[in-house]
């Protein structure tokens, strides 16, 4: 495995590139301490959830818990409780707090550290669902029939107590040796489930490798492949499960915002199936998008290189705001409906507005005008941090892959090509895993080739290969 020399490198410079914030400034974090002081303020009237074993599963180490889950079987379907850290009672609107989160839109993650987009004393503290703590959430309970269809959908404010902390190897651990926490001894046969109904649906799933920045113990870098086990999927899909929900409620109300996505023109479905053709995959005319890609086997080059192709069905995902006439574009075609961001506030800005508008649609109360006012602007401000974001993670991708090759120009490595014209091709070197612009000619697409690493230029994070 190739590492940073054991210096590491200082991302800094990107920091600085990119005007990320180093801080909150005093009046933010003045009205985070006060929230902190009394985080119970609104306690009035909250279901108290405290005796239901919640466990949360996030990335090792995660201290910005927005999720905890208990599943039980209920019938001949499943219940699903599902709190979700409640930043309303932390964050007032119109003051310092809101107004800067607006300006940030969501965290970032860096691989020295986050910029958070709240204070860390509420995003890993008194706002995170810790556990053995006490916390305001607000509480889903879907009621799943057999067919994985939602049945059901409660609402309400509650005060949970999370019982455990789990990543989601632990939890595949614990799965396999036939040991499940009883919180999470339904999730994957629901998982299953609703991952089935997602084919049927026409959800499309890329499982395009993932790059993973990870420190060492000598304080350089490593890149590597993220391992994606089936619980991120199962875990993923409580979390869609919850936004669909959430969809719903807005849809029938009239009002709310939606994380849509056109669907793709017939002809881009068209060219797509001639890729397939092109890389050697056999699509049977009979089979949708979702079904085809289903049956892909993650690790062949030509699977690869048809998800790489794919990509380009899934363009022009944005927020749709509404308050009383519903929207041209209602759903969200990489998912296969409609669908709203409600599960990570302490991480996303919108998902704070989606819950107070599903809170008051289903209480039969009218949406407090805070939020009416705020949703015009905030689709606005999700998609500048979208685009922020996605550039800042290339960045610092780019950036550890330069000095992770620095020393290796004139190296050949394996790579697959993923696409290519006449002269140039995109490729994933294997190990490490480096995405980049190869040179050459009669690229073989969907096939693995020997390239040899021309140039690294460190200081504009740029790397570049030939074929050999």
């Amino acid at each position: 495995m190739l590492r940073t020399p054991a210096s590491g490198g200082d991302f800094g410079r990107l920091r600085a590139e990119f005007a990320l914030p180093e801080s909150f400034g005093p009046a933010v974090l003045a009205e985070a301490e006060t929230a902190v002081l009394d985080p119970l303020a609104s306690a009035g009237g909250r279901e108290d959830a405290t005796d239901l074993p919640f466990v949360t599963i996030d990335p090792p180490g995660s201290k910005d818990l927005d999720q905890a889950m208990v599943i039980e079987r209920n019938g001949s379907g499943f219940r699903v409780q599902y709190a979700i850290a409640d930043l309303a009672a932390f964050v007032p609107p119109g003051g310092a707090l809101d107004h800067e989160a607006r300006r940030r839109g969501q965290t970032l993650y860096l691989p020295d550290g986050n910029v958070p987009l709240h204070p860390p004393v509420l995003s890993e503290g008194a706002a995170s669902l810790l556990p053995g703590e006490i916390r305001p959430a607000v509480l889903w309970t879907i009621d799943v029939d057999e067919a994985g269809e939602i049945a059901a959908t409660r609402v309400r404010r509650a005060l949970v107590r999370s019982t455990e902390q789990f990543d989601y190897e632990g939890v595949q651990s614990s799965l396999d040796a036939g040991r499940p926490h009883p919180s999470v001894a339904a999730l994957p046969e629901l998982g299953r489930l609703r991952r089935s109904l997602a084919v049927r649906r026409g959800a499309v799933e890329l499982q395009l490798p993932e790059q993973e920045i990870s420190g060492d113990i000598d304080g350089g870098w490593i890149l590597a492949r993220r391992p994606r086990t089936v619980v991120d999927a199962w875990n993923a899909e409580i979390s869609l499960l919850t936004g669909m929900a959430a969809a719903r409620i807005m849809i029938d109300a009239g009002i709310g915002v939606l994380r849509t996505l056109p669907s793709p023109e017939p002809d881009a479905v068209e060219w797509l199936r001639r890729s397939a053709t092109a890389v050697g995959l056999a699509w049977p005319v009979e089979l949708t998008v979702s079904e085809f890609l289903s049956t892909l086997d993650p690790g062949q080059p030509a699977s690869m290189a048809l998800y790489a192709d794919t990509t380009r069905l899934l363009r022009g995902a944005g927020y749709t705001a509404f308050a009383g006439e519903l929207p041209a574009v209602t759903t969200h075609a990489g998912i296969g409906g409609a669908y709203a961001h409600v599960t990570a506030p302490i991480r996303r800005l919108v998902d704070r507005f989606g819950t107070e508008v599903c809170l008051a649609v289903t209480a039969g109360r009218e949406v407090p005008e805070w939020v009416r006012e705020a949703l015009s602007e905030v689709p606005a401000h999700m998609s500048a941090s979208d685009s922020l974001a996605a550039r800042v993670e290339r960045a610092c991708i780019d950036q550890v892959e330069a000095w992770v090759l620095a020393e290796h120009v004139g190296h050949e490595f394996t790579a697959v090509v993923l696409r290519a014209d006449e002269t140039r091709a995109e490729i994933l070197v294997e190990n490490p895993p480096v995405m980049a612009k190869c040179s050459g000619e009669k690229f073989p697409e969907g096939e693995r080739i020997a390239v040899r690493l021309t140039e690294v230029d460190v200081e504009q994070r740029k790397v570049s290969f030939e074929r050999v």
